[in-house]
């Protein structure tokens, strides 16, 4: 296998390599499913334009040359590097073995929805929020209790009252640590004032951590199951080597529960859905992502994506009049707010949201698309899709090399200012 690339002066590696993905049924390339147009630059969807580490990539190598590829179940190594990454990385001491796995997180939500509440069960969750929460609750039969994060001046707060009279009708809660879109880092204080809120009305906390080895200098990941051992009771601790380690594509995670009868529920349940063992090649990644052999890849991965964010926060402040960024200190997604610019141009001060997926596209969003977005051949998710409260905003995926964030940021400025001339 060929040898990674470095700098030499400094020995990071380099991230700026340009690596096309044609051929290879990426699906954040495929313009024509989402009606897209040829030439737009996808920074859409949440995956990495890197290479995923060298010890991972030898690894399946290795074991595709060893020939058999047969069924396969987590090995006592594999439990040694999961729990040796969470407490190298996190300070969090957990016992591996009491991970459940699934084929990715949104799959664990369905699981945990289905085996651990009932039937029409309230289900919190906190939009602008990851689409697939809102699918989970839907589609398992399960009712959404809505609590929308409070926005002033690009900063994102919980509404704790309004939390606790949806906990009195909720049997549990989807917590996005860190927030995606947003980005928002949850510190310490008000997890546990959340988890005191769950505790005190028996609501389960299911914890997506997806993006927790995303975190800038400034902020700080609690990992929620280690508050305290009453909370570790309540809470399922969804995390997944996908996000880190640009392995979306083998559809791997592992769900942390210290309740047994939670265990045994989920791996239940996963069998009911005709499943039972995991894929090889899977567990093959998972095992050399978390081993310790690319804990420096990781370390420089964050600094070059901090980069990323900083030169787009830059280009933001200074050449696009009327859109605005807040960095929140977590994940690798730029929430992008178009309202101020939007609001110049239509005198629009609230903007509607699209009523359903397949409804009327509202008419600001059609400006901000074709006449900014269009012209600056970008494609970036729609806030909206988050939920209402995301309108007006977009989510931009900075872990692309620098060349292609700083030719799309150009363009994107270049657009902005002929939309506020």
């Amino acid at each position: 296998m060929e040898a990674e690339s470095t700098n030499q002066s400094d020995g990071v590696l380099v991230f700026d390599e340009v690596i096309s993905r044609a051929g290879t049924g990426a699906l954040g390339l495929d313009w024509r499913r989402f009606g897209m147009a040829p030439d737009v630059t996808p920074l859409w969807l949440a995956d990495m334009a890197f290479r995923t580490p060298l010890p991972i990539r030898q690894a399946l190598e290795e074991r595709i040359e060893h020939g058999i590829i047969g069924y396969s179940v987590p090995t006592e190594d594999y439990y040694d590097s999961l729990g040796g990454w969470f407490e190298r990385r996190h300070g969090w001491v957990v016992d591996p073995r009491g991970a459940v796995q699934t084929r990715g997180v949104v799959h664990a939500l369905h699981l945990a929805l289905e085996s651990l509440t009932s039937p029409g069960a309230g289900v919190i969750i906190q939009p602008p929020v990851y689409q697939p929460f809102f699918e989970a609750v839907q589609l398992t039969g399960r009712r959404l209790l809505a609590c929308p994060l409070l926005e002033a001046d690009g900063a994102w707060e919980i509404d704790f009252d309004q939390f606790e009279a949806a906990a009195r009708r909720a049997e549990a809660f989807i917590l996005c640590s860190p927030h995606n879109p947003i980005g928002r880092v949850w510190r310490r204080d008000e997890l546990e004032r959340l988890a005191e809120i769950c505790l005190r009305h028996g609501v389960m906390i299911i914890s997506d951590e997806i993006h927790m080895d995303f975190v800038y200098p400034g902020a700080a990941h609690t990992v929620t199951a280690s508050l305290a051992p009453e909370v570790a009771d309540i809470t399922l601790t969804c995390t997944a080597p996908s996000k880190t380690f640009n392995l979306a594509g083998l559809q791997l995670a592992n769900i942390f529960a210290a309740n047994s009868t939670w265990r045994q529920r989920l791996i239940k349940q996963y069998a009911l859905q005709g499943l039972s063992q995991h894929p090889a090649l899977s567990l093959v990644a998972c095992q050399a992502a978390y081993s310790g052999a690319n804990d420096a890849w990781v370390d420089q991965l964050v600094a070059y994506l901090d980069g990323n964010l900083n030169l787009i926060s830059q280009m933001v402040s200074n050449q696009m009049p009327g859109v605005s960024l807040v960095r929140h200190g977590g994940t690798y997604f730029a929430w992008l707010d178009f309202r101020q610019l939007l609001a110049n141009k239509t005198g629009q001060t609230t903007l509607e949201a699209q009523p359903r997926p397949d409804g009327p596209v509202p008419a600001w969003r059609t400006k901000l698309d074709q006449q900014v977005l269009g012209e600056a051949k970008l494609w970036l998710s729609d806030g909206a899709s988050y939920g209402a409260e995301g309108a007006g905003f977009k989510r931009l995926n900075a872990a692309a090399p620098r060349p292609v964030i700083a030719d799309a940021m150009r363009r994107l400025a270049a657009a902005v200012q002929a939309k506020s001339a």
